[in-house]
């Protein structure tokens, strides 16, 4: 009795020393929030929704600026997207301040640059302190620049916190509530309970979104305070008049998917509507896409026609009007379906697809010269 009470003590020892030599798992912390920006590229309904129901992500923190000249493109879609699909929204701003009289002109274009991205008041807008001005800066001046900062956003009514690394809490600045960055997640000492947040790693990946992302734990409400989520289906109200082009906001993004229009939308030779257009889809109707562009104030679609050109459908107004739905599952389209429409030809429905009309034909069966009735569904590939 004595020798097996040994043995069993001698046995937990041993698992409990085995427990405290090996990392802690990934998924011990709570995927909580999630960071996106331009690196991450235009964020739909879908993915946000897939990122709460599948990985318990309840908040996004989206960058809308850094320095005094960069508003990122991707923040008031992306925003607009996350608000469709019940996430809390929250902002944040990549600082490059050296002066208080720097850290308050930064602090005055995040304002205008979240107001511009609808981020709401009342939210969290953080400053992101790790670039490597503030690394040769002293403890006393990040301590100082960050306090004038957050005294901007905080009387344009923002709330407003510190994100930065855990080796830099104490030691480049005063940090008193935080959301610290410490990865790659190790031990249980590195959760930062004390904190707002804390940011466990910076590779999480989600099933039908672009990239890695940086995933956080929230230890309180403050990302989720003064916000009622409420969700809703994305939805499509009348196009709007086409908004001037402000090039200081063009950008591209690799991004493949499925648009399905709930209105009718223009096919153009080039993403903007100065473009020649060459046809339409309308609802009912599928683009696989390879490419997505913001042109001013509209958000472009580009696709490969069958004739090896490049065509372009416009999937919206930016963080505002959505002309449709769109999904990242582009693998389970395989096939293209057309329904006929009244005044359709051959050669219209070939044009438009960007094949000929004679293979058109060909592949339901048909001559060029057959007849075709609306509502007949023609197979395009």
């Amino acid at each position: 009795m004595k020798f097996k009470t040994k043995l069993i003590t001698l046995v937990v020892a041993f698992l409990a020393a085995i427990s405290f030599a090996l990392p802690s798992q990934v998924n011990a912390a709570n995927t909580d929030m999630v960071d996106t920006s331009n690196n991450n590229g235009l964020m739909t309904y879908d993915n946000y929704y897939d990122m709460l129901v599948h990985y318990g992500v309840k908040a996004v923190v989206q960058k809308v600026s850094e320095g005094t000249t960069y508003v990122d493109p991707t923040a008031k879609y992306n925003l607009a997207s996350a608000k469709q699909a019940g996430l809390y929204l929250n902002g944040y701003h990549f600082a490059r301040y050296t002066t208080v009289e720097g850290a308050r002109a930064e602090a005055r274009f995040a304002v205008a640059a979240a107001q511009s991205a609808g981020l709401p008041i009342g939210a969290v807008l953080a400053t992101d302190v790790e670039a490597s001005e503030q690394a040769n800066n002293s403890y006393a001046a990040n301590t100082a620049n960050n306090k004038a900062f957050m005294e901007v956003l905080q009387a344009a009514g923002y709330r407003s916190t510190i994100y930065t690394m855990g080796s830099w809490v104490g030691t480049k600045m005063s940090v008193d509530k935080g959301w610290i960055a410490d990865y790659p997640y190790n031990t249980s000492r590195n959760r930062y309970t004390s904190h707002h947040a804390w940011q466990f790693r910076s590779d999480q990946q989600f099933a039908g979104s672009y990239g890695n992302f940086d995933v956080s734990q929230l230890y309180d409400d403050f990302f989720t305070a003064n916000q009622t989520p409420s969700p809703s289906a994305p939805v499509t109200p009348a196009p709007s008049q086409p908004a001037k082009s402000n090039a200081a906001s063009d950008s591209d993004y690799a991004q493949t998917g499925v648009f399905k229009p709930s209105t009718t939308v223009n096919i153009r030779t080039g993403a903007g509507t100065g473009y020649a257009s060459i046809g339409s889809y309308v609802p009912g109707e599928s683009v696989i896409y390879d490419h997505v562009y913001i042109r001013g104030t509209y958000v472009w679609a580009r696709y490969l026609s069958y004739s090896g050109r490049y065509h372009y459908v416009a999937l919206g107004v930016n963080g505002e009007e959505s002309y449709g739905s769109r999904s990242s599952n582009a693998q389970t389209y395989s096939h293209t379906y057309y329904t006929v429409r009244s005044g359709d030809s051959f050669w219209s429905i070939a044009r438009k697809y960007g094949i000929s009309m004679y293979t058109l034909a060909a592949n339901n069966g048909k001559s060029i010269y057959s007849l075709i009735y609306p509502g007949e569904s023609l197979y395009i590939r």
